[in-house]
């Protein structure tokens, strides 16, 4: 079972009308799933730059963000 937790975030205005124009073109996509996409591989990506890349936390992300990527996310 998936737990979700709510963020509140203030983002640019720039940045906010881009994720509108994107998720107007792609109806199957929503903020969650772009914000838990992007959160995942910035954390994967960063991850990689410490001592041990390959811990449970880097095993999450990598499992978080392939699911939302490819819409599997509970």
């Amino acid at each position: 079972m998936s737990i979700s937790v709510s963020i509140v975030a203030e983002i640019p205005e720039e940045l906010h009308e881009s994720l509108q124009t994107y998720l107007e073109k792609h109806p199957n996509w929503d903020h969650d799933r772009v914000l838990a996409t992007a959160l995942s591989l910035f954390l994967l990506e960063n991850e990689k730059s410490q001592p041990n890349p390959y811990s449970q936390n880097y095993f999450t992300c990598a499992r978080v963000y392939l699911e939302t990527l490819f819409g599997q996310a509970n």
